[in-house]
């Protein structure tokens, strides 16, 4: 695997709303967990209550097809009241079948063994996911690499683990929060080494997987978006209360030696 790439610290303070193409402002510090092995001095930390940062960018225009019933569109990705919000809605301009829009923001960059940790508020609403996760793959000239946080609109007091190593997932686990991740900002992260992957929510650890694990130098992701013909995982989709906003107000990656 590549080394890691040296980035410097991106930190935005509150601003009203605007819209995804909204220029980066004021660089601030932030609190930073340090765990052993990480390097604190090439953290990336991006706050999301003011705008894009540098180094980020909104999907725009296309589906992933098949499970996804959405069509990434840069409007629904908005800044507002101090917050990121990811916007599942009607789509405007529906096209191929797909009547929904949803929001996709993303690191234009790549990251590899580290901490990755977000502050975000998930939706409650059957049918859909709220996401934090890191991927590569074909797009990319690469396989296929991903390590998930999942939020499961049908039932926001779990979160859903995931991972896949060229191609490679079945790898699922459901862990129970003990709280309703609808209601309130929590922090998750995982722990990406080479021989492993460390769950936390909230700073505590809750879960491990050392198997197969990915290799590949990933982009920093976070998506909401309603499912098709996965309602046995997310639940029929309700689209009566749209639009449906994800929320999350940091994003932060500290890298290992």
């Amino acid at each position: 695997m590549n080394n890691i790439k040296k980035i410097f610290p991106l930190l935005l303070s509150l601003a009203m709303l605007t819209a995804c193409s909204a220029e980066a402002s004021d660089i601030t510090s932030a609190d930073n967990a340090v765990m052993p092995e990480t390097v604190t001095e090439n953290v990336m930390s991006a706050d999301l209550t003011d705008g894009m940062p540098e180094g980020w960018e909104c999907a725009d225009g296309w589906t992933n097809g098949s499970m996804f019933n959405v069509t990434w569109r840069k409007s629904n990705v908005a800044f507002n009241n101090g917050r990121m919000q990811l916007i599942i809605d009607k789509d405007p301009s529906p096209a191929d079948d797909i009547p929904y829009s949803g929001g996709e923001f993303r690191s234009t960059d790549f990251y590899g063994y580290g901490r990755y940790e977000v502050s975000m508020k998930a939706i409650k609403n059957a049918g859909v996911v709220s996401s934090f996760f890191t991927y590569t793959g074909p797009s990319d000239n690469n396989p296929w690499d991903e390590i998930d946080i999942e939020i499961l609109g049908k039932d926001t007091t779990k979160v859903q683990f995931n991972y896949f190593t060229d191609g490679q997932g079945n790898h699922e686990y459901m862990h129970d929060l003990g709280f309703d991740a609808a209601e309130d900002f929590h922090t998750y992260a995982f722990e990406w080494y080479e021989d492993r992957i460390v769950w936390y929510v909230d700073g505590a650890e809750v879960y491990t997987a050392n198997e197969n694990i990915p290799v590949t130098e990933s982009k920093i992701m976070m998506n909401a978006w309603c499912g098709k013909g996965v309602d046995g995982w997310l639940g029929a989709f309700d689209d009566s209360s749209l639009p449906l906003s994800a929320e999350y107000e940091w994003v932060r990656f500290t890298p290992f030696e």
